[in-house]
């Protein structure tokens, strides 16, 4: 395998910090992992007990893939995993202080996904898929499939999307109307909301206008 420098690894006061490329497909860095810890790095990784952070730039992983990240480095008898970071800018708490569960990937037709909470979808909605939560629906994709936030009669939630086309759109007990009615052609991020008990879209850069209190961000 050649080195491709997905992974830097520097050592630090407390031990080694493992830098990933968040660019590079999961698996690369995977491969690219085991063959550090297997072949190019023996003499930096070998000897008393070394604490070992993992950095993943921005890019956001679920539970099972951190895991495989941990499980791989674990493999060295003196390597201690302290933690699985993304860098990712925090997100903010919904109007009802949820807060925001993140998912990668793509959302693909008969699947649903259903969330106490915010919901931030980082990929696309397919149509056939689904996505439902308490509170807010953020797609920074394409919405092309039925998302329904405020299942629980939360009227002042959104669902938002990088390109707004979905097949349906439900806002606690209110269904959008048909697409070609609404939909504005508008290539920039949009959002829908109720006003006065009707389904409402509009450009992101006003959403301020309804929501006029501070952001509160996630400590």
């Amino acid at each position: 395998m050649t080195d491709k420098q997905h992974i830097t690894i520097k050592g630090v006061k407390e031990g080694l910090v493992f830098l990933l490329d968040d660019d590079c497909e999961f698996s690369a860095l995977l491969e690219e992992l085991q063959y550090k810890l297997e072949k190019s790095h023996q003499q930096l990784l070998t000897g008393p007990i070394v604490h070992v952070h993992v950095k993943l730039g921005t890019r956001q992983l679920d539970e099972d893939d951190k895991e495989r990240i941990k499980a791989a480095i674990r493999q060295q008898g003196n390597l201690l995993v302290q933690s699985v970071e993304s860098d990712a800018p925090e997100l903010p708490l919904g109007e009802d202080g949820r807060n925001i569960k993140i998912l990668t990937g793509i959302i693909r037709s008969g699947q649903t996904v259903e969330h106490e909470g915010n919901l931030l979808l980082m990929g696309d909605l397919n149509p056939g898929g689904t996505l439902m939560c308490t509170g807010d629906i953020y797609v920074m994709g394409a919405l092309r499939g039925l998302a329904h936030a405020g299942i629980k009669g939360l009227e002042n939630a959104i669902i938002a999307a990088s390109l707004l086309r979905p097949t349906q759109l439900r806002i606690g007990e209110v269904i959008s109307r048909p697409p070609d009615e609404w939909m504005t052609g508008d290539a920039t991020m949009e959002f829908a909301y109720l006003n006065e008990g009707v389904m409402k879209i509009d450009k992101m850069t006003q959403l301020h206008r309804m929501r006029k209190e501070p952001v509160i961000f996630k400590a």
